[in-house]
């Protein structure tokens, strides 16, 4: 990896059909440069403004993208905030060590968790000034070094930024969308995508949203998202991570590892698991998530509701972890029934830690889980039949076992980083085209 300091960059005489040195506020948008031969070297920028921790599910996916861009066929750059020398941000921390990685540290102004303050939205809009002369910086990097494709996520400031740079700079813009598209989003998201050259979406569905939302297909290209398998063995540390949890011995143990939020179903998992606690009176349910910028409140709503149940001591909440494989090897089964998932990566991760899967058949859920093969998916609303999907998998070893078997497989065969950045490599092609 290679940190470009104050604006120092890499110079190169292959012609473009721009000059860098033209004025950034008078260049007016025009057609882009002629496209580079199918078997030149293509320049990407991945652009990304995530300073707080933890990692968000969107940039991780960014930095495998990263790591596995061919680079024989990509020359990878990466406009980030790196943070100070003993802090360094999150996403800075991610790449390093990644080959062949040429960073520009940038400061687009900070992050804010949450639904901020009039107050505090006003000081971070003060904040951001300093931010213009970071973008001036990019652009001109992205000229000089030749930069046919920019790659940002949806966040409404990484998209915004990548499809100004890619007007001023006649490089294209790509904006990776990880949610479904919905009017919730800030009007800054939603024209931000509708102004992008192209769209990558992460599952059919996320497409189908935004093509319900006049987005033409065309433009809007699917890249399932993938895992890097090497992270997830299965059953190691399973009797250790058991034992620290007190969980008696052949107790049947459901595990859900998420941001905790209404949307992601942690309430009603746990009024399922008071069912089947009927069934299998040793049941437990470990929660792995904290509720971010809810600070405790929505965790405090769960434990009340479990309160509620007589489910004190069989509803285990964790908070973050850092030992999240483990902890999957603990469970017998996984869930987490989710609606309007627009992908679910945790379900690529609980299927190569060979454990089936329940889970709801709506968003992009049943992209990735195949009901009755890796897991067992049911209607959202139907708390006797999640109940029923959890009772019939904790009571049959075998089962789980061959559900476990076709996850793995499924994931090492449809959900690798490598498959990942093909798909994305062609992407990049065609719009660069």
């Amino acid at each position: 990896m290679r940190v470009t300091r104050r604006g120092a960059v890499r110079r190169r005489s292959r012609a473009r059909g721009w000059t860098a040195t033209a004025s950034l506020t008078t260049q007016a948008p025009a057609a882009p440069a002629p496209a580079a031969p199918a078997d030149a070297r293509l320049d990407v920028l991945f652009l990304t403004t995530a300073t707080l921790p933890p990692l968000g599910a969107d940039t991780w996916v960014s930095v495998q993208l990263m790591r596995e861009l061919d680079r024989d066929d990509h020359t990878v750059h990466l406009a980030c905030a790196t943070g100070p020398e003993g802090d360094p941000t999150p996403t800075f921390l991610a790449v390093r060590g990644v080959r062949g990685l040429h960073v520009l540290p940038v400061d687009l102004g900070p992050e804010l968790a949450g639904e901020p303050s009039l107050k505090g939205r006003l000081g971070a809009l003060w904040a951001t000034v300093p931010a213009l002369g970071s973008l001036v910086r990019l652009a001109r990097y992205i000229r000089r070094n030749d930069i046919r494709v920019i790659h940002s996520t949806d966040r409404p400031r990484d998209a915004f930024a990548c499809t100004l740079l890619a007007r001023i700079t006649r490089a294209r813009s790509i904006v990776h969308v990880h949610v479904g598209y919905a009017e919730w989003m800030s009007g800054l998201r939603r024209r931000s995508i509708r102004s992008a050259d192209a769209l990558i979406a992460i599952s059919q569905f996320v497409k189908h949203t935004l093509a319900a939302s006049g987005h033409p297909g065309r433009t809007t290209h699917v890249v399932l998202n993938a895992i890097d398998l090497d992270r997830w063995e299965p059953d190691v540390g399973r009797d250790e991570a058991r034992a620290e949890l007190g969980i008696p011995d052949g107790a049947p143990v459901v595990v859900t590892v998420c941001r905790l939020f209404e949307a992601k179903g942690p309430e009603q998992l746990i009024r399922a698991i008071a069912i089947v606690r009927d069934e299998l009176p040793d049941v437990r349910l470990v929660i792995v998530g904290d509720d971010g910028p809810e600070q405790g409140r929505y965790t405090s709503h769960l434990a009340e509701v479990a309160a509620g149940l007589g489910l004190t001591d069989q509803v285990l909440f964790l908070g973050r972890r850092n030992d999240v494989p483990r902890l999957m090897a603990a469970a017998d089964v996984f869930a987490m029934p989710s609606f309007d998932e627009p992908f679910g990566l945790v379900y690529l991760e609980a299927m190569a830690m060979e454990r089936p899967v329940v889970a709801l058949t709506n968003g992009g859920t049943p992209e990735v889980v195949v009901d009755g093969v890796t897991g067992l998916l049911s209607e959202p609303g139907d708390m006797e039949a999640l109940a029923g999907n959890l009772v019939r998998l904790l009571r049959d070893p075998s089962l789980r076992k061959q559900m476990g078997g076709h996850g793995r497989r499924r994931v090492e065969e449809h959900f690798t980083a490598d498959r990942m950045a093909a798909d994305a490599a062609q992407v990049y092609r065609l719009v660069a085209s």
